[in-house]
């Protein structure tokens, strides 16, 4: 993890599949302050891209790392608005 931010909050999505994660996500990040980071904890591979997609095309929110660790996927989810 980076250290330019601090996780606000984790999210437990592990054993979710598509389309879970992504309306977890944003679920969770609707109710946090600007400038909150999310991090997310998925185990379907699927995440990595999905929440690539998800975050690009959605007003207020920034993809700021992914990480695969073994079958654990884990994204830094920041709420810029």
């Amino acid at each position: 993890m980076s250290s330019e931010y601090t996780v606000s909050e984790t999210l437990d999505v592990k054993g979710q599949s598509c389309p879970m994660p992504i309306i977890k996500t944003k679920q969770a990040i609707d109710g946090l302050e600007d400038g909150t980071v999310l991090e997310v904890l998925s185990t379907d591979s699927g995440s990595m891209s999905d929440m690539q997609g998800w975050a690009q095309g959605t007003e207020g929110v920034e993809l700021l790392d992914q990480v695969e660790n073994y079958e654990l996927y884990v994204h830094y989810v920041k709420k810029t608005a």
